[in-house]
């Protein structure tokens, strides 16, 4: 049997309150936030009627990754488990990799639902208060100075519900879940009442923008993003008296509950839609985030339909609008401090990001830290669904740890006990790798543009201040290197696709390919056998977003009007280069430090130490 003394003083003291349905009420309120409020109009404007399609595709993407999560989550249960996994089967470079992404798409998730609350809430506000908290452009609606202070007060909210404490969240959350369960599903019966079945036949037919944008929507419209409270069930787990079941009932059944309520919600929705009202012309579904329903889909839907109930219950969903973004913007921003504490507990942040209050048991660190990074986001995204794309695909990128973990351990850690075996993994596995790593195609070349600009700051991160802090580089070494990466990196950027477009793009990429593979075999030249081990597990995740990255400018979601490569065959390319990089990775794995300190004998505590009790 293995032992877990990896869970060091620090970890014992967070309390594990959490009750199976108190922790599968927090992935479902995780999830019913201000997906369900946005992504049914942003969806639709990518797909039209076949959006339909994109919301079980994405059902059946998210429960493959949700499953392989599960077995790991259940035999080692760790607050911030996503966090820390990657540690134990490819190594601290790779674990950082992953935990930078979790952290750009975990932070900016609390951002997005603070902006779904005040955008629905804008109408209202400019009506009671003659505030005005949004506008809209072509790019779609933002918010004005007035609503991003609005955005920061509710985040100032989200950091203070979450310091109340774990037993307080649990409690209080079910009671918010069970009103976010019955609001949705009121709002899709009551839609049905002013249903016009033309809209999906003859606005331009059922896929009015042909198949490709079908799995467009899957990643760029917040389809993703609504299923991603799954990962709630992983980050609490530590945190909870039965982790073998509440794990499994928070990462899988919740997505499958969730599922059938967003399909209805669509399909209402989508016959529901009134052009005039929306002042787009019919069939026009691209022009739809920039129409008068776009701050607020379904209340614009019910309240225009000159049904008395359904204007009446309009004001009720106006209540929900604040209460769902916000019931999961607190449980976002617990599972990002939870986050910021796995990185700490394996090392790759401060040890101050470890402390856990010893009134409330949370990690208030890493609570702060999700507070100032949050309010951060609104500056160079100051709307919903400017967001989204760059939230979905950073997220995404961290869920790709998930499908080789499964094989890894079993291979590196037999003697694990597991109490939940995931049967069909030879199948599941991929499939679960293939979910994530699609994701992040589909979401397309511009978001995609931001995401690799952002991730590969990481090697700046790693080499100045990670590797040093682990000896695997020294500081004279780690600091000039990771300063000049960062020199070089944004110079690059400034004349890429994000900054001046100066450059060609094939020349654009060969130069950030060169300029990434350059630091890091420095890297490996430069650290200990070790390091070097770490680093050589890690390659496939490099190849990984550097070839999808390169799919993506001449495939179907590129900028050009007429892709090189079409689709659906830039899909299968794709999904060729996941499937080479899900083999590399399963065969990188190895047993890491972490992992064999983990199968190490635990030290028995010393007697005279009675002050470090679980509190």
């Amino acid at each position: 049997m293995i032992n877990g003394h990896l869970l060091e003083e620090s970890d014992k003291r967070l309390r594990r309150d959490l009750s199976t349905q108190q922790l599968m009420f927090i992935s479902i309120g995780s999830m019913v936030g201000s997906g369900w409020m946005f992504a049914v109009l942003s969806a639709g404007a990518v797909a039209g009627p076949a959006v339909i399609i994109s919301w079980v595709i994405a059902a059946v993407l998210v429960i493959s990754m949700a499953l392989n999560y599960a077995e790991t989550a259940t035999m080692l249960p760790q607050t911030g488990g996503i966090t820390r996994y990657p540690y134990l089967t490819h190594g601290r470079f790779f674990g950082f990799l992953m935990s930078w992404s979790l952290i750009l798409g975990g932070v900016t998730t609390v951002s997005m639902e603070a902006l779904g609350v005040v955008q629905y809430s804008a109408s209202y506000a400019e009506r009671w208060f003659g505030v005005s908290l949004v506008s809209a452009d072509d790019a779609g609606t933002r918010l004005t100075g007035a609503g991003i202070a609005c955005a920061i007060a509710l985040m100032l909210l989200f950091f203070a519900l979450n310091v109340f404490g774990i037993r307080f969240l649990g409690r209080f959350n079910q009671w918010v879940t069970w009103w976010k369960l019955v609001i949705p599903v009121l709002t899709f019966i009551l839609l049905f009442f002013t249903f016009h079945g033309t809209n999906f036949t003859s606005q331009g037919g059922f896929a009015p923008n042909g198949s490709g944008a079908i799995l467009n929507a899957v990643a760029v419209s917040g389809i993703v993003f609504a299923f991603q409270g799954f990962r709630e069930g992983v980050n609490f787990g530590g945190e909870a008296r039965n982790p073998q079941r509440g794990i499994f009932m928070a990462t899988v059944v919740s997505v499958a509950i969730t599922a059938v309520i967003y399909i209805m919600l669509q399909v209402a929705f989508i016959g529901a839609i009134d052009w005039d009202s929306m002042g787009v012309s019919p069939g026009a579904w691209s022009r739809m985030t920039s129409g008068h329903w776009a701050s607020q889909p379904l209340f614009s839907a019910l309240d225009t339909s000159g049904i008395p109930l359904l204007g009446a219950f309009s004001a009720v969903l106006l209540v929900d609008a604040v209460i769902s973004p916000a019931g999961a913007g607190w449980l976002y921003m617990g599972d990002g401090a939870r986050g910021l504490y796995g990185m700490a507990m394996q090392g790759s942040l401060p040890r101050l990001f470890a402390r856990v209050s010893p009134c409330s048991g949370v990690p208030w660190p890493g609570l702060f830290a999700c507070l100032v990074l949050g309010c951060l986001f609104f500056l160079p995204f100051p709307g919903w669904y400017q967001l989204i794309g760059f939230t979905t695909a950073t997220a995404s990128l961290t869920y790709l740890s998930g499908g080789p973990q499964v094989p890894i351990l079993r291979r590196t850690a037999a003697g694990l006990e597991r109490p939940f075996f995931l049967r069909g993994a030879a199948i599941i596995s991929p499939l679960g790798f293939l979910s994530a790593s699609m994701v992040v195609y589909w979401v397309g070349f511009e978001p995609l543009c931001g995401v690799v600009a952002s991730f590969f700051v990481a090697i700046t991160l790693y080499a100045a201040i990670q590797a040093p802090s682990q000896n695997r580089l020294t500081l004279r070494t780690g600091i000039p290197l990771g300063a000049g990466f960062l020199v070089a990196w944004v110079l690059l950027q400034i004349f890429g696709p994000l900054g001046r477009d100066a450059l060609p793009f094939l020349v654009f990429w060969c130069l950030c390919m060169v300029l990434v593979v350059t630091a890091v075999v420095t890297m490996r030249w430069t650290t200990d056998a070790e390091g070097r081990e770490e680093i050589n597990a890690s390659w496939w995740l490099l190849a990984l977003v550097m070839a999808l990255f390169l799919l993506s400018y001449y495939g179907a979601y590129g900028p050009q009007s007429t892709p090189a490569i079409g689709f659906p065959y830039d899909s299968g390319i794709a999904v060729i280069i996941g499937l080479i990089a899900y083999y590399w990775a399963r065969r990188s794995g190895y047993r890491t430090p972490d992992l064999r300190a983990l199968q190490e004998p635990a030290t028995p505590p010393e007697p005279q130490k009675e002050h470090s009790a679980v509190v």
